[in-house]
């Protein structure tokens, strides 16, 4: 009788395992087909629109302080990843109008980005 319990209870556990491994298979499928369809509708999709009224204003941010930085950039649409003061290549939203007459100590504030701003050394 103690053979045909052990016996039982090994069957249920097996049955338990493979049940398992099934789902966890189905989920890391799952989980992969998501993330592809999230990666190829993220493009423009994902891009931070200026509200009206405002607009993306590059090179006048501290470091750690903008709103984003210029496509194709890493963490393009992540808030606070700039690691340079006055990086050109990270923008902050402005009133519209404004961008221009915005000094720093390498020129004003611009519409578009500003590969090498700031200089290095």
């Amino acid at each position: 009788m103690a053979g045909a319990t052990r016996a039982m209870r090994f069957e249920r556990a097996r049955r338990t395992v493979m049940k398992n491994r099934v789902g966890t298979r189905f989920g890391i499928v799952g989980a992969a087909i998501a993330m592809g369809a999230m990666a190829l509708a993220g493009g423009q999709a994902s891009a931070v629109e200026a509200p009206e009224g405002w607009e993306k204003c590059y090179g006048i941010s501290k470091a750690g302080e903008n709103d984003g930085m210029a496509p194709g950039q890493p963490n393009a649409d992540v808030p606070g990843m700039s690691t340079k003061d006055y990086d050109g290549m990270a923008w902050r939203m402005v009133k519209r109008g404004t961008c221009s007459a915005i000094e720093t100590p390498y020129g004003t504030g611009s519409l578009q980005p500003i590969p090498g701003r700031p200089p290095k050394g």
